[in-house]
């Protein structure tokens, strides 16, 4: 997995392009990584619907929950399902509509400088062994490319939008994914 400096898009994994994006503000530097989770109806995974809601076309009329959700506009940078497929939604060099009303040390609007990862799943359903592999890699591959993104910036959406967002929850191991992404940079002879 590599990233196309000139394109924002990663290589050898799965391209789902969205149209919920904009582009970042002139010199803004992306120096942040946020964690959710997501599954969509809520707690059934591997429907294909968050990809449909990420590109804007959720069916309203297939489940009863979609109706209050199908006109929002809303993305992220990747999606990583329960058997830890990956894809990409917006180029990391654009936008993504991931973070809403949010704060991350002292700023305002998190969208303007961060990535988005959303995990298949809920905030009481422990997450895949094969997720955490595959959002382990994901993010050493991003820390490369955009080096302002250490372990300590690096967060989730629930510490951005306290009150308001609870994702991605109790269940995501944050010491598991930390500890992991340091060790492996460790092996890597990375910083």
């Amino acid at each position: 997995m590599q990233i196309d400096a000139a394109t924002g898009w990663l290589s050898a994994i799965a391209h789902c392009p969205s149209a919920h994006f904009n582009e970042r503000p002139a010199g803004m530097d992306i120096s942040l990584l946020v964690i959710h989770n997501i599954s969509l109806p809520p707690g059934q995974f591997g429907t294909g619907c968050v990809q449909q809601f990420f590109r804007g076309a959720l069916d309203p009329a297939a489940d009863p929950y979609f109706a209050g959700i199908a006109d929002l506009r809303v993305s992220a940078h990747f999606l990583i399902e329960r058997d830890g497929g990956i894809t990409q939604f917006v180029s990391c060099l654009q936008r993504a509509w991931h973070a809403g009303q949010s704060c991350f040390d002292g700023r305002d609007n998190c969208n303007d400088f961060s990535l988005g990862i959303e995990l298949e799943g809920t905030d009481d359903q422990p997450f895949s062994d094969a997720q955490y592999a595959s959002l382990i890699a994901l993010t050493r591959t991003l820390q490369q490319a955009f080096p302002l993104i250490t372990r300590e910036r690096i967060t989730g959406h629930e510490h951005i939008a306290p009150g308001r967002k609870t994702d991605p929850g109790p269940c995501f191991d944050w010491p598991r994914y930390l500890h992991d992404v340091t060790d492996n940079a460790l092996k890597d002879g990375s910083c």
